[in-house]
């Protein structure tokens, strides 16, 4: 059994990919032409189209540099929180 490579795609590929979906279906295709089209499976259109339907691919690139900023972000307070906890065990001398 061979298992495909998964592929990833930048925000503004999938906006283009979402369009062109749109329009296909639109044209008359059936859904499973579609996905073997554009190359993906139902469950990820879904997911695409929850998360970047109705925008524009500078909106997705945005959406996605907030995603990423938030994430280090996030670990950053995780890292000074596990400091800060260290520190008060350290100072109260239980060790």
């Amino acid at each position: 059994m061979t298992s495909k490579r998964r592929k990833k795609h930048k925000p503004e590929q999938i906006v283009a990919k979402l369009r062109d979906a749109d329009a296909m279906l639109n044209a008359g295709k059936d859904l499973a032409a579609v996905l073997q089209a554009l190359e993906i499976s139902e469950a990820t259109l879904h997911r695409w189209r929850a998360q970047y339907g109705g925008m524009k691919s500078e909106e997705a690139k945005r959406l996605k540099a907030l995603e990423d900023e938030n994430r280090r972000l996030k670990e950053i307070v995780a890292d000074l929180t596990l400091d800060n906890k260290m520190l008060k065990h350290l100072s109260e001398g239980n060790w």
